[in-house]
């Protein structure tokens, strides 16, 4: 597996999501083309959706954190990168869900919290892109899987 393709597959999956995500926030917004700002208690999700995006930042964080951290420095490095792509999946998509889920929420009820709360998840996400730097600090690596991993 070369390095470079790798990276380059990480950066094209996480600006599919971003887009995406970005593009749905647009268009959910001119749908409505309002914001109420009621926070009175007939509606459970306006609730809901801040616990999931909690749930969303931290647990992506905590997963992806246990995830790289179970993986052996004595694996070979095509393996460590396998794990690390499944790792930063996950974390993407616990990002992505409470997001899209506040978009719902907001286009079915105007509310202005749950929109808010998407942008800044979405903020987040566009953040996290993979890159070389990354791989090196997050993944156990030997000093010569370093130097290909930096070198790449």
């Amino acid at each position: 597996m070369e390095i470079k393709n790798f990276i380059k597959s990480l950066k094209v999956m996480h600006l599919f999501l971003v887009a995406g995500l970005s593009i749905f926030t647009i268009w959910v917004i001119i749908q409505i083309n309002s914001f109420n700002t009621s926070t009175n208690g007939d509606n459970v999700y306006l609730y809901l959706i801040p616990v999931l995006a909690l749930l969303g930042y931290f647990g992506s964080q905590m997963i992806f954190k246990k995830m790289t951290s179970r993986i052996k420095i004595e694996s070979q490095l095509v393996d460590k990168l396998k794990k690390y792509q499944s790792a930063l999946h996950l974390k993407y998509a616990l990002i992505e869900i409470p997001a899209f889920l506040g978009l719902f929420v907001y286009y079915s009820t105007g509310n202005a919290l749950p929109v808010v709360i998407s942008i800044c998840l979405l903020a987040y996400l566009f953040v996290q892109k993979p890159n070389k730097e990354n791989i090196v600090n997050s993944l156990p690596l030997t000093s010569e899987e370093k130097n290909i991993v930096q070198n790449s």
